[in-house]
């Protein structure tokens, strides 16, 4: 399984980003996915998530600011975020769920994109 995020960088406060992440995996369309991110010495966290079947959760820390999407013909996942927050500042991974028709749990990061935002 490859995972590569994308579209990180500096960006003020208030200010938009919106991450892709692109998948090898032949069924794509049969996996949750979802965002975490790691800020400096602190624990990965959970951003956002969305199913096999289109259901979205998001984390409370992000929610009315980040948006989780899918392009299954792209085998593509995106987050959408708004009205960024110094606090946002991250490594931002993109995960696949252990199995299809899920939820059974992320199994697999990929390499992580990095979000600055500054105040």
């Amino acid at each position: 399984v490859q995972l590569q995020a994308s579209g990180g960088g500096l960006v003020q406060a208030g200010g938009s980003l919106r991450l892709s992440c692109a998948a090898s995996e032949r069924n794509f369309s049969s996996y949750t996915m979802g965002w975490f991110r790691q800020a400096p010495g602190k624990e990965r966290e959970f951003v956002a998530g969305i199913s096999w079947n289109g259901g979205t959760t998001v984390a409370d820390s992000v929610k009315g600011r980040f948006t989780i999407s899918r392009d299954n013909a792209k085998k593509t996942v995106y987050l959408q975020m708004n009205s960024l927050k110094p606090e946002d500042t991250a490594v931002y991974s993109c995960a696949r769920d252990r199995n299809p028709f899920g939820p059974h749990g992320y199994a697999y990061w990929g390499q992580g994109t990095l979000v600055t935002v500054s105040s």
